[in-house]
């Protein structure tokens, strides 16, 4: 519960942060909506959803001891707007993971500097600090990853949908959110679970040398 307190700053700002990518890539590519709707902004208020961001990954870190989906409000798209249906919705859709992986590297670098310029810390201000970076190095590598599953409706199945031939991509998406149902029941099985963790290590990896290169 402490550490869930403690990651609770960072989980808001990462899915904030995985929002407004979309929606202003969006913007760059046509569709104000977001813009229209006040959801391009920092403030977390209008991007806060009680379920996705609070309650799920609390339950999640209460069962798994660490956070496996959160969301916030989905920035409103409206793809008419769109020029090439096809290749903007990829574009949208993956820039969303792409600002959580951009952001676990500005948790890496940060890290690795306060660590380079404050060695052996008597007041364990900085293990304390670290602590939380590497929790928000893992919390974005984790939902880049969960949101590059290509189960609607989550990022990964718009880019897949918009691969697949035009009807059966609009059959795909019209699974819609019963798609989470799936998520959960492959996130219970231990096989998918270790293969999911297999590919969050993976990916961790890169960021902590950077951490360990820039602290020496």
């Amino acid at each position: 519960m402490t550490d869930f307190l403690l990651i609770l700053p960072i989980l808001l700002i990462s899915v904030i942060v995985h929002e407004v990518a979309h929606g202003y890539t969006a913007l760059r590519l046509g569709d104000p909506t977001a813009k229209q709707a006040g959801r391009l902004t920092a403030n977390p208020i209008p991007h806060i959803d009680l379920v996705g961001s609070i309650l799920v990954p609390l339950l999640s870190v209460i069962v798994a001891g660490r956070v496996f989906i959160a969301w916030a409000k989905p920035v409103p798209v409206n793809p008419a707007n769109f020029q090439n249906f096809r290749r903007d919705d990829i574009l949208v859709s993956v820039m969303g993971p792409a600002s959580n992986i951009a952001l676990a590297f500005v948790f890496s670098i940060i890290t690795g500097l306060v660590l380079m310029v404050s060695p052996g810390d008597p007041t364990g201000a900085t293990e304390f600090f670290v602590r939380i970076m590497l929790n928000g190095i893992y919390l974005n590598v984790i939902l880049a990853i969960f949101n590059m599953l290509p189960i609607p409706p989550i990022d990964g199945s718009h880019i897949l949908a918009s691969l697949l031939p035009q009807q059966l991509g609009d059959n795909y998406r019209r699974i819609g959110f019963l798609g989470i149902f799936i998520v959960l029941l492959l996130l219970n099985n231990p096989t998918f679970r270790g293969i999911f963790m297999s590919i969050i290590e993976a990916v961790v990896t890169p960021f902590i040398i950077i951490v360990q290169f820039l602290a020496g």
